[in-house]
């Protein structure tokens, strides 16, 4: 005779030894609640700082970007230089800014917090957008004065006067988000932390006793 076997549906709990141990593998909903409070807060202190950046930005731009000089006679305003190529320099250089403040903004983001997550690039992205928008606006606020008749007539017949800063391109807004994703991207692949490997725990086979074939038939 042997022992009764007990239903599978009245096996006390924790007796399967193929059952493993979930318990603390996977955060519940109370704990994933506050790490989603801190990757926004952290999303929108990465865009506040990021677009304040903009500031440094307009700056720049308006320090290095190259003075279109304009001449003014009776009846109109002329480029003083027509074969110069200081009217698309300003795009350019703005473009060129705009990359390097990517890399450098892509960087501290990093350094900032290395785990990186969808929320933290959002408020990268956006963050990058609004510093170009603010620095665009910023530079030509406070470039030259927009009313080139005024300015004409302010500076007088046969004087030069510098053309006000403007942005032809307005694909250069994008260089920044652009730079500052891919760069970002780069280093979370390259140096960012990795995810352990899962270990699976296999319960040791049951010993078949004398004179049972085991597992294997044998």
């Amino acid at each position: 005779m042997t022992a009764p076997l007990t239903p599978p549906h009245q096996q006390p709990p924790g007796n399967d030894p193929w059952q493993t141990n979930t318990a603390g593998s996977h955060p519940g909903p109370v704990e994933e609640v506050p790490a989603m409070k801190k990757d926004l807060r952290d999303a929108v202190l990465v865009a506040l700082a990021v677009t304040l950046a903009g500031v440094a930005l307009g700056l720049l731009w308006l320090w290095l970007a190259p003075k279109v000089p304009l001449i003014a006679d009776d009846k109109a305003v002329f480029l003083k230089d027509t074969e110069g190529e200081e009217a698309i320099g300003g795009d350019g250089t703005f473009i060129l800014l705009a990359l390097g403040l990517g890399v450098l903004s892509a960087a501290a983001v990093f350094l900032f917090r290395r785990k990186g997550g969808i929320a933290l690039v959002a408020g990268l992205a956006v963050g990058a957008l609004l510093g170009s928008v603010l620095a665009w606006r910023l530079g030509i606020w406070l470039g030259p004065n927009q009313d080139v008749v005024a300015a004409a007539k302010a500076a007088g017949k046969g004087v030069t006067f510098d053309a006000p800063l403007k942005l032809d391109a307005k694909g250069a807004l994008l260089a920044w988000p652009i730079a500052a994703m891919a760069v970002h991207l780069g280093l979370t692949a390259l140096f960012g932390p990795r995810d352990p490997d899962p270990v699976w725990h296999v319960p040791p086979l049951e010993d078949p006793g004398p004179g049972k074939p085991d597992a294997a038939g044998l």
